[in-house]
């Protein structure tokens, strides 16, 4: 089984409920963390798993033969990003706009465009205790994520459970990490602007047509509007967490929440047990 922990927003504490599911599994089993937060990955800070490989992802962009161009121009009538412009007796491309859609050389009349590989970031895999860790990193200045969160979920072995560790919010980014698993959950907290992300999230785990739970994260007693939003949408909550100081002490020494607080394993174990019942078959 795959399971997706996502948020509408950043800052609910999805990577801390992701690595406390994680951490309470591999007592019992193997497992594997796929953080595809990739533009700010965030897991092996509160795991360290010991990094042992690592690998460069490329995309291709377009390179030009100047001698077989004639400068039609066509090219740049087909790309929607603007990736490539052509003046009279020059092509200029800009790598950094290209979504890797290969219309440009597959149109060029005199196949003066051919495809070249562009690294945009690194897989670095490793391990720690039962789990299995994969993260990617997005090169600075690059602006597209998912060729890369694709290659981290490549890493997906189908003997043992997953976890992925999906980016906040609902752009495409989440939507490439959380396409494909059995189960989303949705982490949120007890305020306004945690509802208002978690109703986003929600639907658009519906129009992907993967089910869906609710974990409220530093919940202090007072979560009426989150109940309430659940049973309207027929979601189930799975999991409150409480507002704990030494828990947020912990992580911010970068420590995750079951060192200060072991009782709460079994809350996992039982989170992860709810999951199951409701995840695609």
């Amino acid at each position: 089984m795959m399971i997706a922990v996502a948020s509408g927003k950043g800052g609910t504490g999805k990577t801390t409920v992701a690595v406390s599911l994680a951490l309470a599994l591999a007592d019992r089993q193997k497992i594997q963390y796929l953080d595809c937060d990739v533009e700010e990955p965030n897991g092996h800070i509160l795991l360290k798993p010991r990094l042992q490989k690592k690998t460069p992802v490329t995309v291709p962009v377009p390179r030009l033969d100047q001698a077989k161009c004639t400068f039609c121009g066509r090219c740049a009538q087909i790309c929607a990003y603007h990736a490539l412009a052509v003046l009279p007796a020059s092509v200029l491309i800009f790598p950094e706009m290209c979504h890797n859609c290969g219309g440009c050389w597959y149109f060029c009349p005199e196949k003066a465009l051919t495809p070249a590989p562009r690294e945009i970031g690194q897989i670095e895999e490793g391990g720690v205790g039962g789990i299995e860790f994969v993260h990617g990193r997005l090169n600075v200045g690059v602006a597209i994520s998912p060729p890369l969160i694709r290659a981290v979920k490549e890493r997906r072995r189908k003997d043992v459970p997953a976890i992925v560790d999906a980016p906040p919010g609902t752009s495409c980014p989440v939507i490439e990490a959380v396409s494909g698993v059995d189960f989303c959950l949705l982490v949120t907290e007890p305020t306004p602007f945690g509802l208002h992300d978690l109703e986003l999230a929600a639907e658009m785990t519906k129009e992907l047509g993967i089910p869906g739970g609710v974990v409220v994260n530093r919940s202090a007693g007072h979560d009426q509007e989150v109940e309430k939003f659940c049973r309207d949408k027929n979601l189930p909550l799975l999991l409150k967490i409480p507002l704990d100081r030494e828990v947020a002490a912990a992580y911010s020494r970068g420590w995750p929440p079951l060192t200060v607080r072991p009782r709460w394993k079994e809350d996992f174990l039982t989170l992860w047990e709810k999951c199951r019942e409701v995840a695609r078959p």
